[in-house]
């Protein structure tokens, strides 16, 4: 990890430090994305085909998982594995299920009733990473709150493994989760087949889910077309930022670091440390830690893009923060509560020892997509009105267009739209 002390560094280097990896958004990455996503919307089902084979080395000759298939997985599943799928389950239901929100009607004035209610998405595509590590819970963070916010159409897609199939376990989360349809296709091409439709996975409404580069900028274009759909957030590679003083264990902050870090080879995580002792017991943890991971070919690829500040005070670690804008934010810092309300930017926090990142990955019930390289500025993770739209209403007694009518006819002549103001006036004339 490079290291930094940030009172050192003038504005320039600062912002060049806080850098996410730029092979995220290489352009040439974009025009190989806009290039399969030309062709799935050209040729459907056969482009998917033919692009698995290519990309992910296997043939595949339905896309589609039979229902029986899921129900037969989940049958086979270990009664441990059930149970700890049920409990993650449980727990991002009852999260989320409290964030149903209630109708809202106003009067404004009198005879003036204005009113807003929630409506679900029809139809949601929820891509779920497969590749090097089978994403269950990705799978349980969309299609849990996706069922409880009344989506009709769940609709998933996974990459396929060496073999050619998705894995059992995620086939049974699907099942216990209710989805409409499993489909065995990943990358950008997936995406396109969820933005466009093709003879066999239906056309989306709202794209959900985190991938790799080429999945985030595949949902980042199929968002700016025309027509096209809606996407959850910008969420690419991972990316977590823990905060230490000398009241964290070592052991703790680097076992953050790295459950991050063994994610992706471009998943950037930054450690930002109170001293410079604080700083090497971290970095002499995560070596210790790294030697008997089994993924360590991936994280140590990762922590070469990492970053370890040294921050003098509050003030500073709460720049660095807000400036990062974290996906995950772990916070192994003294009186970690008293941070919270200064955190403008961040996905998810996780406040004290007792809390390991991870606890949000899978089960406590928040939800773990969540905005990356900097999107957290702007954007929430996933919530329940992620799948929600609301509609206004409005109803006007004669009373109220009496009082209101006057306002409107002249705001309308003020900017010269003479037929929105006989609209009014019409009216007005027949209540005479």
């Amino acid at each position: 990890m490079q290291r930094f002390i940030w009172s050192d560094l003038n504005a320039s280097e600062r912002q060049s430090a806080l850098a996410r990896p730029a092979a995220i958004s290489d352009e040439s990455l974009m025009d190989g994305v806009r290039d399969i996503l030309a062709d799935v919307k050209e040729n459907g089902d056969a482009a998917l085909l033919r692009l698995t084979q290519k990309f992910d080395g296997v043939r595949i000759d339905v896309l589609e998982v039979p229902k029986a298939e899921l129900k037969a997985a989940w049958d086979a599943l270990p009664q441990i594995d059930k149970s700890v799928i049920e409990r993650a389950r449980r727990n991002i239901k009852r999260f989320h299920k409290a964030q149903i929100p209630a109708p809202i009607e106003v009067e404004t004035e009198p005879g003036v009733i204005c009113r807003r209610e929630s409506r679900a998405i029809k139809t949601a595509g929820l891509y779920v990473p497969g590749g090097t590590a089978p994403l269950v819970s990705t799978l349980l963070m969309l299609a849990v709150p996706a069922k409880v916010a009344g989506v009709k159409n769940r609709v998933v897609v996974t990459p396929p493994g060496k073999d050619g199939k998705v894995d059992p376990t995620i086939l049974a989360a699907a099942y216990r989760c209710k989805v409409s349809a499993l489909y065995v296709i990943g990358g950008a091409q997936a995406i396109g087949a969820l933005a466009y439709g093709t003879e066999t996975i239906p056309k989306c409404d709202k794209i959900f889910g985190p991938g790799n580069a080429w999945v985030a900028a595949a949902k980042s274009l199929v968002a700016q077309a025309a027509g096209g759909p809606a996407i959850d957030m910008p969420a690419g590679p991972s990316e977590a930022m823990v905060l230490a003083d000398e009241a964290a264990d070592p052991a703790f902050v680097a076992s953050d670091l790295l459950s991050q870090a063994e994610h992706d080879t471009v998943a950037q995580v930054v450690c930002v440390a109170s001293t410079t002792e604080v700083a090497d017991c971290v970095e002499v943890e995560i070596a210790k830690q790294l030697e008997t991971l089994p993924r360590k070919n991936i994280a140590t690829e990762s922590l070469k893009l990492g970053r370890m500040f040294i921050a003098e005070d509050r003030a500073e670690i709460i720049d660095i923060v807000n400036r990062y804008a974290p996906e995950h934010l772990i916070v192994q810092l003294r009186k970690p509560d008293t941070y919270v309300g200064a955190i403008r930017n961040a996905g998810s926090i996780f406040l004290g020892p007792w809390t390991p990142e991870s606890v949000g990955d899978y089960a406590s019930g928040t939800n773990h997509t969540l905005p990356t390289y900097g999107a957290a500025r702007a954007y929430s993770g996933v919530t329940l009105e992620s799948f929600i739209k609301y509609v206004s209403i409005q109803k006007l007694t004669k009373k109220g267009l009496k009082r209101l009518g006057p306002v409107v006819e002249r705001l309308a002549e003020m900017e010269g739209l003479d037929a929105h103001k006989r609209a009014v006036s019409l009216r007005l004339e027949a209540l005479q």
